[in-house]
């Protein structure tokens, strides 16, 4: 049999045990928050109906779907005139009735859909689970990643915006980052400024522009709206709203009397001053709002998509794109037959999260110690004592394990070491005839001698 030379997919990651617990440090931290504020989880498939997937990201979404061949023999039932034109794009739906979903939301849809009857509404879910897209790998882009989303479906109340912006202070505050800014937006607010530009119809170039302000800057932005349809005159009225600065109480205000003639756009306005004042109310504290959230008016994100707020959440710690984002949407369940069941959700990047926190070494301490005490395994003899040793550190709920083999103590101390094992339990023939078991402090290097009861006691409290 020939070797086989092991390789990742293209796009894939292993992860080793330290990145598996500083993973799971980052899910469970924004599982205890979602579930502060109610949001319970559940979980969907890791792959749907082809049908329920594609036309619902667009054409070039639906290239990135991957699909999943038919078992058997699948070209049987492919007609003849399509295997003759060597065409791939028509036979997908002859030998593909699967694929593996793209994302979070068009899953949640379904299962609300589905579900519908059952559901208690408002419905709040939060979701963490991996998605695929046959996209081109480079860095911080993989084929194979996780999504942590987390939605309320059935409630048009504007608090649903506020506690996003408290749960994504919460979340990201439990995790060590200090210095980071919530945009928020409306689409409301973008749709009136079209609307006094006289240019309704060009809303979508208008914001594809705008919200490519951080890359291209001002100039590049002109430039491109020009292109698009914009005169020169449209831009002297726009661009002092693009390069809008200022507290969040100044803009609004600002706002107010730019959008004066368009009722959609004062809409949006005081949809975000309710979003701010509840956030205030809930926090008692207004500088949280002035120093972590900011609104933005050249914020854009999933124009098509969403309908009223938007958010999008970046760090600056660290030279990171966004890290986080979201927003409103008022038909995500009518692309299966259920309509006027408005929703509000965000999500977190968590492989963007934790590059911020590898760069700022802000993962606690105890972060990859599976173990907490190892005992030493001289002979035979030895094992047998520590066996029952080693069930009470278990009763009590300790980590705990005994080297398997008796070896020299270098060996089982470099194993420790490489565990990152705090402490561990010497027991040779003087502790066996004395009763007194010695425990070394792996990070001090101290040892002492503790009777079986005090040495349990002592790693309990520890």
């Amino acid at each position: 049999m020939a070797v086989i030379k092991p390789s990742l997919a293209k796009g894939t990651r292993d992860f080793s045990p330290l990145e598996m617990e500083k993973r799971n440090f980052i899910f469970e931290t924004l599982k205890s928050v979602f579930a502060k504020y109610g949001y319970r989880e559940i979980q969907t498939p890791s792959f749907e109906n082809l049908q329920t997937l594609t036309g619902k990201y667009g054409d070039e979404g639906d290239k990135l779907i991957f699909k999943i061949l038919n078992s058997g023999d699948y070209l049987t039932k492919v007609p003849a005139n399509l295997l003759a034109d060597r065409a791939s794009a028509p036979l997908v739906p002859h030998i593909a009735e699967k694929a593996l979903r793209y994302d979070l939301t068009v899953p949640f849809a379904r299962y609300v859909v589905m579900r519908q009857h059952e559901l208690t509404l408002p419905f709040k879910r939060f979701q963490i689970q991996p998605v695929w897209r046959a996209d081109r790998p480079q860095r911080g882009r993989y084929r194979e990643f996780y999504q942590c989303d987390v939605d309320v479906v059935g409630s048009d109340s504007l608090l649903n915006e506020a506690e996003f912006i408290l749960i994504y202070h919460e979340a990201l505050a439990n995790l060590g980052l200090t210095d980071f800014t919530i945009k928020l937006n409306n689409r409301k607010i973008l749709t009136g400024i079209a609307e006094i530009l006289g240019k309704p119809e060009l809303i979508v170039a208008m914001t594809v522009a705008i919200d490519k302000l951080d890359k291209i800057g001002v100039d590049g932005v002109v430039t491109e709206l020009l292109d698009r349809g914009f005169s020169p005159e449209d831009l002297k009225r726009l661009q002092p709203l693009i390069e809008l600065e200022g507290s969040n109480e100044e803009k609004i205000e600002h706002l107010k009397q730019v959008l004066a003639p368009s009722a959609k756009g004062l809409q949006g306005i005081d949809e975000v001053e309710t979003v701010l004042g509840y956030v205030e109310r809930l926090t008692g504290d207004k500088a949280l709002t002035n120093r972590f959230v900011e609104v933005d008016i050249t914020l854009a994100r999933g124009l098509n998509y969403y309908t009223g707020c938007i958010f999008e959440v970046k760090t600056n710690e660290v030279v990171m794109g966004s890290i986080g984002g979201g927003g409103r949407y008022d038909d995500l369940t009518s692309m299966f037959g259920l309509k006027g069941l408005t929703g509000v959700g965000v999500s977190f990047g968590a492989d963007r999260i934790y590059d911020v926190m590898e760069e700022l070494s802000l993962f606690p301490a105890g972060t990859g110690q599976s173990t907490k005490v190892l005992i030493s395994n001289f002979d035979k003899l030895a094992e047998l004592y520590a066996l029952p040793l080693l069930r009470k550190l278990r009763d009590k709920g300790l980590a705990a394990e005994l080297y398997p083999a008796a070896t020299k103590l270098k060996k089982q101390l470099a194993y420790a070491d490489a565990k990152r094992i705090p402490y561990v339990v010497l027991i040779g023939e003087e502790e066996i005839q004395s009763g007194l078991l010695s425990l070394k402090d792996m990070q001090s290097g101290e040892q002492r001698r503790l009777a079986e009861e005090d040495l349990v006691t002592h790693l309990t409290m520890s």
